[in-house]
């Protein structure tokens, strides 16, 4: 792995961990073994340039992700219940979710820093691309779709949210067990 990739791995795992705020230069310097000059070559506008760097890299890996599940099962229920079932194991497995949610950077830092937000944006605006086209495959008119895409987004993000904030997965089982059958409603 190079240089800039491992910073970017390590500070995404920090940044989730702890918040932008929550962690100094010289804490991602220690964790990548780096001089400061070593990351300023890499990220010349420094920290919040490497929280963007780190918000593509989630996103990425976020959408992968999502892609693979949603293609591999037949409709969106199918996928959607999958994804959460996945994400249920990772907590319950490591008492957080790591690489799939970032939502608390994004109210850390989103109303502070026009780049954040808007990479931030873009990363919400691809997982509701992934929900429209699995739902439109599903028979659902477009904006149709779209409405619902926003909405499991919410759900699910929230859902997390929640999962960290009472140390438990129960609210995402619950999103899991929900959601489906709401869209079987429409």
């Amino acid at each position: 792995m190079d240089t800039k990739s491992l910073i970017i791995d390590i500070s995404t795992t920090l940044f989730q961990q702890k918040g932008y705020l929550g962690v100094g230069l010289n804490e991602i310097l220690k964790a990548c073994n780096l001089s400061k000059g070593s990351l300023y070559h890499h990220f010349p506008n420094g920290k919040e340039e490497l929280l963007i760097a780190c918000l593509h890299s989630i996103n990425e890996t976020i959408t992968t992700d999502m892609e693979t599940i949603f293609q591999y099962y037949s409709s969106t229920q199918t996928a959607t219940q999958a994804m959460i079932e996945k994400l249920v194991a990772q907590f319950d497995r490591d008492g957080m979710i790591i690489g799939y949610t970032f939502s608390s950077l994004v109210s850390e830092m989103g109303s502070l820093s026009e780049p954040v937000r808007n990479a931030c944006a873009l990363s919400f605006t691809k997982i509701q691309e992934i929900y429209t086209k699995k739902l439109v495959a599903d028979g659902f008119t477009k904006e149709t779709a779209q409405s619902i895409a926003i909405m499991m987004t919410a759900s699910i993000e929230g859902g997390i949210m929640l999962c960290l904030t009472q140390k438990t997965s129960d609210p995402l089982k619950i999103v899991s067990q929900v959601l489906p059958n709401l869209l079987r409603e429409f």
